[in-house]
C-alpha cells in the first residue's frame, strides 16, 4: 500500500521539546517514517454531563499503512459499566480506509463511524455521530481553550509517540432513546501518531524475574498497592478535571515509581489557575488512589499539584460512574474539588487484565 502523502513540512527533521508548538498541518495525517503496518494515528474526543453522571467518548485509530481504521463510540452512566450494560456502545475493527485520499481535517469515518470537521486549525472542531437504528446521536462542538500541549517523545509514557492534549469547551446534544440531553462541559481531546500495538519479537523479550517483588521499586505497604506498582506491566493512569476554562489540571501518574504509602508521582500535564496554564513540576506533584474493594476500580483520589512556577493546588475527587471494556481497570467520570470549586473529568486506569485480577484479589483477601 502507498504511504500517506501529507505536507512536506510534516517530514522535516527537527529537535522536538515540550515547548515545540504544533502547526496547522498537524490537524492532518502524518507520513510514517517507514512502511510499519502498526503506524497509527488517533483522534479522541470526550464529554460529560454531570447532572446525569454521564461520560462519553468518540475514538478512532487509523492504521494508515495497512489501510484500516478501528473506531468506537460509547456513553456510560451509573447504571452499568460493562459494554453490554452501557447506555450506548459500538465498535468497528479494521474497517477498510484509504488515508491516501482522506483528510483528517474533514473526515467521515467509514463503517458507520463519526465525522470530524476542523473549524479553526488546532482550536475548533465539529464532531457528529448518528445511529438511526438505535435512536442515538451525538452532536458536539469543541472550542479549544488553549493551544494543544505537547510532551517530549522519549519520556514515559510517550517513548515513541507524538502526543497532544487540549482542553476545550464542549457543547452540543446527546440523543438517546428519544431524549435530547444538552451537553455543556469542559473536557479533553487528544491525538497521537506513532507505531502502536506491534508484538515484541520473541527473541527480544527480556527475561522476567521469577519473583514479582523484584519488579517493585519501593517495596512495602499494603499488598494490593505493591502489586499495583510492579514495573513492566504496562500500567498507565491518566487523570484530569476542570471547573471551566480557568481552573483545573491534567496529569499522567507514574504508578510504577510510587512509594509504599501509595503516592505516585505525576508526569507531564498542567495546572491552570486564574486562567494561566503552566506545566506541572514532575518532582513535586503526586496522586494517591483509593480503590473500591468490590470492583477494584478507582473510588477516590487525593492529588497534590505543583507547577513549574511554584503554584500549588490540592485536589480531591471521587468516581461517579465507570466503563470497563476489557475486564481490567476502568475509565471513570470523576467529580473533583479544588480551589473552592467543583470540576469534572476522568480517571483512565489502564491495566493488563491478569495484572488487575491479581491486585483485586489482594484487595479482597480475607486472610
Amino acid at each position: 500500500m502507498a504511504r500517506v502523502v501529507v505536507d512536506d513540512a510534516a517530514d522535516e527533521e527537527r529537535a522536538v521539546t515540550a515547548d515545540t508548538p504544533f502547526e496547522p498541518h498537524d490537524d492532518g495525517f502524518h507520513r510514517s517514517p517507514d512502511d510499519d503496518p502498526y503506524w497509527t494515528e488517533t483522534t479522541w474526543w470526550s464529554f460529560n454531563i454531570p447532572e446525569r453522571g454521564i461520560g462519553g467518548w468518540l475514538h478512532a485509530a487509523f492504521h494508515t499503512n495497512r489501510g484500516t481504521v478501528t473506531w468506537r463510540v460509547y456513553v456510560w452512566d451509573p447504571n452499568g459499566a460493562r459494554p453490554e450494560n452501557l447506555r450506548y456502545f459500538r465498535m468497528a475493527s479494521e474497517v477498510p480506509f484509504d488515508a491516501t485520499t482522506a483528510d483528517l481535517r474533514d473526515v467521515a469515518i467509514p463503517g458507520g463511524g463519526f465525522r470530524v470537521t476542523m473549524l479553526q486549525p488546532l482550536r475548533d472542531y465539529r464532531i457528529e455521530y448518528i445511529d438511526s437504528a438505535a435512536d442515538f446521536a451525538i452532536e458536539l462542538e469543541f472550542r479549544g481553550v488553549h493551544d494543544p500541549r505537547r510532551y517530549t517523545p522519549g519520556e514515559p509514557p510517550f517513548m515513541e509517540h507524538t502526543h497532544l492534549d487540549q482542553l476545550g469547551h464542549v457543547t452540543g446534544v446527546l440523543t438517546s432513546a428519544g431524549e435530547r440531553i444538552a451537553i455543556d462541559c469542559y473536557s479533553i481531546r487528544d491525538r497521537s501518531w506513532a507505531p502502536r500495538g506491534a508484538p515484541r519479537p520473541a527473541g527480544n523479550r527480556p527475561k522476567r524475574p521469577d519473583d514479582d517483588a523484584v519488579r517493585v521499586r519501593f517495596p512495602g505497604g499494603p499488598r494490593w498497592r505493591q502489586i499495583e506498582r510492579e514495573r513492566g506491566r504496562g500500567r498507565i493512569q491518566y487523570i484530569f478535571g476542570h471547573a471551566g476554562a480557568d481552573t483545573g489540571f491534567l496529569a499522567f501518574a507514574r504508578v510504577a515509581d510510587g512509594d509504599a504509602d501509595g503516592w505516585s508521582p505525576l508526569n507531564h500535564g498542567w495546572l491552570v489557575r486564574d486562567g494561566r496554564f503552566e506545566l506541572l513540576d514532575k518532582s513535586a506533584s503526586a496522586m494517591k488512589n483509593y480503590r473500591d474493594p468490590a470492583t477494584g476500580w478507582s473510588a477516590q483520589m487525593d492529588v497534590r499539584l505543583t507547577d513549574v512556577t511554584g503554584r500549588t493546588m490540592p485536589a480531591e475527587g471521587y468516581s461517579v460512574s465507570h466503563i470497563c471494556e476489557n475486564g481490567g481497570g476502568s475509565t471513570a467520570l470523576m467529580r473533583w474539588e479544588f480551589d473552592g470549586r467543583i470540576g469534572w473529568g476522568e480517571d483512565q486506569d489502564i491495566w493488563y487484565p491478569k495484572h488487575f485480577a491479581r491486585m483485586r484479589d489482594a484487595l479482597q483477601a480475607l486472610r
